[in-house]
């Protein structure tokens, strides 16, 4: 865990950099909730600063906290984790790009938890434009779509968790990964559209390349 600032008094923070670092192995999920809880509560204690963790999983599923049981068609032998985060199921794999989003939105941002979800989307929206690819905002559907030859498919996910007014969980942006698992849940609880990535868009993208262009729009979303 980071030092404590020095200077300003606790109930003063200054706004320091956010801390942005990348997991070169797939994480366990556990292990990832466990980082956060440990964040969250050093930015709650002034001890340590907002950051952004990059990652992959091992391939699972996660069930947010509007999951409907039904919803899990197959596990296909994946394991699958019940997680405090809003939202239904959702598949994680390698080839996936997973964004956990450490933030103070009352001490250094603005406390407006709608307002955080709309510059996830714009985030992710600017980052797929880097690409050549048009991402879109649906009503009734979180997340972020595009159009393929045979409608719209999601594209990116998002779930999050907030802890006085300290964000965690975040995004997910599917690079390349095995499209074959989404298979086993209804993702995020919408049956009438799929699943798709970069990859399959015929986008050529390495996972360092995504995340060069996660840094930079999240730098002009985020400041």
């Amino acid at each position: 865990m980071a030092k404590a600032a020095t200077g300003p008094e606790p109930d003063a923070p200054a706004r320091s950099p956010v801390e942005w670092s990348v997991a070169r192995e797939p994480v366990p999920y556990p292990d990832a909730v466990a980082s956060m809880e440990e964040r969250v509560a050093g930015i709650l204690a002034h001890s340590a600063p907002e950051r952004v963790w990059l990652l992959e999983h091992p391939p699972l599923y996660t069930a947010g906290t509007s999951a409907r049981a039904d919803d899990l068609l197959d596990s296909q032998g994946l394991p699958v984790f019940k997680t405090g985060r809003g939202g239904q199921y959702t598949y994680h794999g390698p080839g996936q790009r997973v964004a956990y989003v450490m933030l103070d939105l009352a001490g250094r941002r603005r406390m407006d938890l709608r307002c955080f979800v709309r510059d996830l989307e714009q985030w992710l929206i600017g980052t797929l434009a880097e690409f050549g690819v048009t991402g879109m905002c649906r009503a009734g559907r979180v997340g972020i779509w595009v159009e393929t030859g045979g409608g719209e498919a999601k594209i990116a996910a998002i779930g999050v968790r907030m802890r006085r007014w300290v964000t965690f969980h975040g995004i997910s942006l599917n690079v390349a990964p095995d499209l074959a698992h989404y298979r086993g849940i209804v993702a995020c609880g919408i049956r009438e559209h799929g699943v798709t990535s970069l990859a399959a868009l015929g986008v050529e993208a390495t996972m360092a390349d995504v995340d060069r262009a996660l840094r930079r729009n999240f730098d002009a979303v985020f400041g």
